[in-house]
């Protein structure tokens, strides 16, 4: 994963071992990194949002 940028969906779902599903109905419960949309065919989520959800998700579990 990049340090900094923007990740699509298939990428963002190449890091976290989620479903598409379950991703939307993660963001859409504010439990999952709220995307952007930088058109209107083109949403993203920040790398450093993404980062951080996974980073809280590996503290959380200990």
């Amino acid at each position: 994963m990049p340090d900094t940028g923007f990740l699509r969906q298939p990428q963002v779902l190449s890091f976290v071992p989620i479903s598409k599903s379950t991703l939307w109905r993660r963001v859409h419960a504010r439990t999952f990194p709220a995307p952007l949309k930088l058109s209107e065919r083109v949403t993203v989520w920040r790398v450093e949002d993404v980062r951080q959800w996974m980073a809280q998700q590996g503290a959380s579990s200990r």
